[in-house]
């Protein structure tokens, strides 16, 4: 009876020693937003307006109504190669994370050995096998493997922030592209006035009521328009490169773009700041950081610990050159192996304070993500409210400028005015459409740019994403 006792208690004491001391669990959301934003007060809505005070919805892709634009997204996805690259860090992560989950495991080791026959007899052989497992009990171990579970968190949610990051990329370029293209036709129609102008001066000056001053302002301003039209061919060439490369294909400049840009969306719902944090993937992955870097702390604390293991062999040896007398054969054992630091030079207190200080910087970086965050959305907010009012007063000037050509063109024709006049309505004329197209594409891109703030991911959730191809069939 009282070795069945020692058994029990035996075995009760094994089970603890390998269960281990519970870890401490890293600061959750709201603790860590705390002590991270402590000069921040979230406030209760958006300060600037705009949007829909609704939660953020994924899928914004699809509200530009745009199927190109959604195929270009689909494989840049599939062929970029910087997405690709992202992709396969996800990859080592989780490959570390198996790493250090290893040594949770019992580790065993096979080897076998002979030394070959002579030519007095056989020779020795044998085969060794051998078995170890660590007791995590003070949590070195589980630490390490939370660490490396939280680096791989972080590691997908960078993953995911990278394909929200290209899809934007992709659509913003879109639009660029159109721009550059519609810059053209800008500076066409231009180029073509002016030399409508230049032709009038030229057949003032050969019947007699014009002067040679006259032709030459009217021959400079078209070369002026003709270096601005390289100018935007050029940055046409560029963007469509740019956007090739997003797609992963040879930059030829070669891609087809649609001939005007697209319509404005309406307004997005844009959810409460304090969701934010919670939802944008770039802020997840700086929140995870600071978990595996409190795991990291952990770890370093614990290895100032002894370690224990526990080990067990068994070995086979046969030769017909001796003979194990006495002695069972295969022959095996067990133990425990006790491994305790006793001085290092102060190199284990020194990676607490490198780990502690990693902790502190982890914390830094994801107040840093969250202030940007909040940034974005605002700024993207208030681009968005300054666009639109300048596009109402540049659509007003559009018109005001076209009629002011309109009429110094009449007056030049029947001399009332030079030609420097029609010239500088010209190029007022020029400009200011230069300035509305780029306004219009600008509030594209401004909306690209408060989705991707917003942590609303271009595609549909999966469930939704199912039951409208279920719909569709």
């Amino acid at each position: 009876m009282p070795a069945v006792g020692f058994d029990r208690r035996c075995v009760v004491a094994l089970a603890a020693a390998m269960a281990g001391c519970a870890l401490q669990s890293p600061p959750g959301p709201a603790q860590l937003q705390a002590d991270a934003l402590r000069n921040a007060t979230v406030p209760g809505a958006w300060k600037s307006p705009g949007g829909v005070a609704q939660p953020v919805a994924d899928a914004w892709l699809a509200s530009f109504n745009d199927p190109t634009l959604s195929a270009l997204v689909a494989e840049a996805i599939t062929y970029n190669a910087d997405l690709r690259a992202a992709a396969a860090v996800v990859e080592q992560a989780n490959g570390y994370l198996q790493v250090a989950s290893a040594p949770l495991l019992p580790t065993v080791n096979f080897a076998g050995a002979t030394s070959g026959k002579s030519s007095g007899g056989s020779g020795l052989s044998g085969i060794f096998l051998n078995a170890s497992l660590e007791l995590d009990i003070w949590g070195r171990v589980r630490y390490g493997q939370s660490a490396a579970e939280q680096s791989a968190l972080a590691a997908a949610a960078d993953y995911a922030y990278a394909r929200q990051s290209l899809a934007a990329t992709v659509a913003k370029s879109w639009f660029l592209a159109i721009e550059t293209g519609l810059q053209r036709e800008i500076a066409l129609d231009s180029l073509r006035s002016a030399e409508s102008l230049q032709q009038v001066a030229a057949d003032r000056l050969r019947i007699g009521s014009g002067n040679e001053q006259s032709v030459a302002v009217a021959r400079a301003n078209v070369g002026s328009f003709r270096d601005s039209l390289r100018q935007i061919e050029l940055s046409r060439e560029q963007a469509l490169r740019a956007l090739e490369l997003l797609l992963g294909r040879y930059p030829a400049a070669e891609i087809a773009v649609a001939s005007a840009l697209n319509a404005m969306p309406p307004p997005p719902p844009v959810g409460l700041p304090s969701q934010l944090l919670e939802r944008r993937p770039d802020v997840i992955a700086a929140e995870r950081r600071v978990a595996a870097a409190f795991n990291r702390v952990g770890e370093a604390r614990t290895a100032q610990l002894p370690r224990i293991s526990l080990t067990a062999s068994i070995s086979s040896i046969s030769s017909d050159l001796f003979v194990l007398k006495e002695r069972s054969n295969p022959v095996w054992g067990v133990g425990a192996n006790l491994l305790a630091p006793l001085f290092q030079g102060g190199a284990l207190r020194a990676q607490v304070d490198i780990r502690t200080a990693e902790q502190k910087q982890a914390v830094a970086a994801y107040a840093s993500a969250g202030l940007r965050a909040f940034n974005e959305v605002e700024g993207a907010l208030s681009a968005e409210n300054a666009l639109r009012d300048r596009a109402a007063l540049l659509a007003a000037t559009v018109r005001d400028n076209a009629r002011a050509l309109e009429l110094s063109q009449i007056q030049f024709r029947v001399g009332s005015v030079d030609v420097s006049a029609v010239q500088q309505r010209q190029l007022s004329l020029y400009s200011v459409r230069m300035s509305q197209l780029r306004v219009q594409s600008e509030q594209l891109a401004q909306r690209v740019n408060l989705h991707l703030a917003l942590g609303g991911s271009f595609e549909a959730p999966p469930a939704t994403a199912a039951a409208a191809a279920s719909a569709a069939s």
